[in-house]
């Protein structure tokens, strides 16, 4: 679907034209557009109103240069002018229910996903309030790797995780004028009432028409297909990714 298909208004055009910045001048973030982005994040949807999330706001430069190498050797995260860590939090409201006198069961699966999705949507509105003010962002999902290092580093209770990891400041002019990555069209993820799953005929067609789309209509399928798969999928980050979770997801076994 085209952009001119579409209702338009400010916020749905800011949706749009919003895209990840990498490289950022060196302006300073003024004390009040912060706490504004700040305050954003806690006017979001959150389960219960328990708002099952602890930001870090994380101002020691060396910590964003430790963080840098920690998620993948990115040097632009420890360049950014705001770095913020959206961390799923299932100790707090233990400690709340403790101080009220009670004995809370320890934290199960269903409790840290539901604090990865409040977690996330805070961050989500902190990407919108910072477009607002011309702020460009990156979410760091490498923040879910090294386990240990992160414990460690940011004094986290076993009963914490973290959910994203985000850096913001004024975009450069070449990271303004670049374009924007195409995305999958509707047809092929949104589904009514049921689950489809898709035939090889048509992931080569959602696959291709965004090659299409982005200016690579001559990509081979196999061999782009393979060689996403090898950058991502199996790659060396993926795979530590993986294992810091089941190192984080320790805490929330059942008991026996």
């Amino acid at each position: 679907m085209t952009n001119d298909r579409i209702a338009m208004n400010d916020t749905i055009k800011a949706l749009f034209e919003r895209k990840s910045t990498r490289a950022f001048d060196n302006r300073q973030i003024p004390n009040d557009v912060k706490q504004a982005i700040l305050l954003s994040a806690a006017q979001a949807p959150t389960a219960g109103n328990q708002m099952l999330y602890t930001i870090l706001d994380i101002t020691d430069q060396t910590l964003k240069e430790t963080l840098s190498v920690l998620c993948d050797n990115q040097p632009f995260i420890a360049e950014a002018q705001m770095l913020l860590i959206f961390l799923a939090d299932c100790h707090r409201w233990l400690d709340t229910y403790r101080a009220a006198g009670l004995s809370p069961r320890k934290p199960l699966h269903g409790d840290l996903l539901l604090a990865y999705a409040d977690a996330v949507i805070a961050a989500q509105n902190t990407v919108v309030a910072a477009e607002s003010f011309g702020l460009g962002s990156c979410y760091i999902g490498d923040i879910l790797e090294n386990a240990e290092q992160l414990r460690d580093l940011l004094s986290l209770p076993p009963e914490v995780v973290p959910a994203a990891m985000l850096v913001f400041g004024y975009p450069t002019e070449q990271q303004l004028r670049r374009q924007k990555p195409e995305r999958f069209d509707l047809k092929h993820i949104v589904f009514q009432n049921q689950y489809q799953t898709l035939p090889v005929t048509t992931h080569r067609e959602m696959y291709m028409d965004r090659e299409t789309r982005s200016g690579k209509a001559d990509a081979f399928f196999e061999k782009s297909v393979e060689a996403f798969w090898q950058r991502k999928y199996e790659s060396a980050f993926a795979k530590e990714m993986s294992r810091s979770a089941a190192v984080y997801l320790q805490a929330f076994e059942k008991e026996v």
